[in-house]
């Protein structure tokens, strides 16, 4: 039973890991959360992921990654970058190449220092922005090569995989935290916490899906 389990949850403080963070608490015995500092372009983005923690009595891992700022320069770890979404078949401006890759890594590292089987992360291949690292596929080929690196059976659980945006807006809501989410966590390109600027790409997505979940909410009732 999962419930009698451990689990650790990769953790940013934004929408789509908060709700992953409440559904590992409906579904595991005890979570711990981690949370990787990149050099971020928002620092708040990390605050944010503390006081979320907090609030909720959860455990908080803070893991330097900084590395990858100098390994990886992009929209997220560069304020001289624009952010904007790709065009010709590239990649929009935020996609840092590995971060995936390496949180997990890292993640299941963790989780064998803790005890903890499962590992948690709010990609998603349905409402995203094209990222290799968010795919199903490379989640289940990484959980195969950390088991056998580390002779371990982690499961990598990816809740939101196949959910878009107005579903994982459902999802909230069905967990009774869909106000939490709206007003607490922190999505926003441009570092505004809630509903953010309202105008980058991450604002956009996310707004536009609660827009179709409360109006599909609302002709349901």
């Amino acid at each position: 039973m999962l419930k009698d389990e451990k689990a650790v949850v990769v953790f940013s403080g934004g929408q789509d890991s908060t709700t992953c963070l409440f559904w590992a608490l409906e579904t595991f015995r005890e979570v711990e959360v981690v949370t990787f500092n990149y050099n971020q372009r928002h620092k708040l983005e990390i605050d944010c992921a503390i006081a979320i923690a907090e609030e909720l009595h959860v455990k908080h891992h803070l893991l330097d990654m900084q590395l990858l700022n100098q390994l990886a320069p992009n929209a997220l770890t560069r304020n001289d970058i624009e952010i904007k979404d790709g065009e010709d078949g590239e990649l929009p401006s935020t996609f840092v190449p590995g971060r995936n890759l390496i949180f997990l890594s890292f993640a299941a590292v963790l989780a064998s220092q803790i005890g903890a089987k499962h590992i948690i992360t709010g990609v998603c291949e349905t409402d995203f922005s094209g990222y290799p690292d968010c795919k199903d596929a490379f989640v289940k080929s990484l959980n195969v090569s950390i088991n056998l690196a580390m002779d371990k059976e982690f499961v990598i659980h990816t809740p939101l995989m196949w959910l878009d945006k107005a579903q994982t807006w459902k999802l909230a809501d069905d967990l009774g935290v869909l106000d939490f989410v709206r007003e607490k966590t922190l999505t926003c390109y441009e570092g505004i916490i809630g509903e953010g600027c309202g105008e980058c790409p991450s604002c956009k997505l996310r707004k536009n899906g609660l827009t179709l979940y409360l109006e599909s909410r609302e002709r349901a009732e």
